[in-house]
């Protein structure tokens, strides 16, 4: 390699970009961190400066950016500060960046994700939001820039290692029949429903097989995480709602699977963890070692299968219906799940009123067409305002006003 690839991780100090700078710093001579970003978990954020001496690092506001710049200097670095949005697409779509994992949660990471795609750069996409809220917005502009992009989810990574190098042209065109995207169910696979009234953030969060951040823990329990993956592959890889098949598998030793029209049903196997996808994407078309243990299949000795309970899980029937509908659909599907995930956190409302809040928020506002980004960015405020009218609501009738 003539250089070391650039690369910025934006959302570092989450369980994503940590990863990503594992399997960084395991290949010093192809890979350098150009900058590195964080939202609030500043000493975490320095910790990972010191480590790996980026040329920037960008956080939301101007205090802590004068904290951080401070205790850099302090540290003998010469890492500049960035603040806020403007900061996080200067870093994505600067010059010198050759990668950029996009590796923050939620609506957030949008417009920083697309300045990476304008600029060209290879993405390596974790934030699965910017896909749901702007996808054919988004595709449009991979399109028009050649960008490169490249799913980090596991399941997305490991449709994307099944698919034929040529599946742009269309999944009947290369002879596919369908996508069964692999769940885990979550930590309340097999709770009485009678109990979901009564399950706490922290047991949302306990996830049988994958260390994960709060508010993805909680998607992946409600199952509205592969509600959003699914509207994601739709777009990834030019399916239909209806070529998409949700697959309970508890062991997520399966990470998706590809079914073709001549019965081959071609799987990705490997380890939980998201070292292994990272390290595909980073490399891709290469393979690189990514620090995870082989797979021992005599150790796993079975392997589990059920079709998804929509009584139990009524945002995956939720998510489905918005990737039918289309449009503004799953732009104010993911802005309700964001306000009731974050009430839910908060112990504001119990877990099964998150399907309440999203249910009644789609009800209430019409879908409309989004011809661009300020559409998405309007059908995500009106859904966000009434996912806070609901709580406010409510929050008044428990209290007896």
């Amino acid at each position: 390699m003539s250089r070391l690839q650039q690369v910025t991780v934006l959302g570092a100090t989450g369980s994503v970009g940590l990863s990503s700078l594992d399997v960084i710093a395991r290949h010093p001579d192809r890979y350098q961190v150009f900058a590195l970003t964080g939202f609030s978990r500043m000493s975490e954020l320095l910790a990972l400066c010191v480590r790996h001496s980026p040329r920037f690092a960008v956080v939301p506001q101007a205090a802590a950016a004068r904290g951080l710049q401070d205790d850099l200097r302090a540290a003998g670095l010469a890492t500049q500060v960035l603040v806020g949005e403007e900061g996080l697409c200067q870093v994505s779509a600067d010059a010198e960046v050759d990668t950029v994992v996009a590796a923050i949660v939620g609506a957030a990471g949008l417009r920083p994700t697309l300045a990476a795609v304008d600029a060209g750069k290879k993405i390596l996409l974790a934030n699965k939001e910017a896909l749901v809220m702007s996808g054919a917005l988004f595709m449009q502009a991979v399109r028009k820039s050649g960008a490169v992009l490249l799913p980090l989810d596991s399941e997305h990574n490991a449709i994307f290692q099944c698919m034929p190098a040529d599946f742009a042209r269309g999944l009947s065109q290369v002879g596919v029949r369908r996508i069964l995207l692999t769940a885990s169910g979550g930590p309340f696979r097999q709770t009485p429903l009678d109990e979901l009234e009564h399950v706490s953030p922290d047991q949302a969060c306990a996830h049988p097989n994958w260390s994960m951040g709060r508010k993805i823990s909680v998607d992946s329990a409600s199952m509205m995480n592969k509600g959003l993956e699914l509207i994601e592959a739709c777009w990834l890889f030019d399916a239909r709602p209806d070529q998409v098949e949700v697959v309970i598998h508890p062991q997520s030793v399966i990470h998706s699977l590809v079914d073709y029209v001549d019965g081959s049903v071609l799987a990705q196997l490997g380890n939980p963890d998201m070292r292994t996808p990272i390290a595909n994407a980073l490399a891709w078309p290469e393979r690189i070692d990514s620090g995870v243990a082989p797979l021992d299949l005599f150790a796993i000795a079975r392997l589990d299968f059920q079709a998804p309970d929509e009584q139990r899980f009524p945002c995956l029937r939720l998510a489905r219906q918005a990737a039918e509908a289309g449009n503004s659909a799953p732009a104010m599907l993911n802005a309700a799940n964001e306000v009731a995930v974050a009430a839910f956190l908060e112990r504001r409302i119990r877990f099964p009123q998150i399907a309440s809040i999203i249910e009644d928020v789609l009800n209430l506002e019409p879908v409309v067409a989004v011809d661009d980004l300020g559409a998405v960015f309007e059908a995500d405020t009106k859904a966000r305002a009434l996912a806070e009218q609901w709580l406010d609501r409510n929050a008044r009738e428990a209290v007896g006003g």
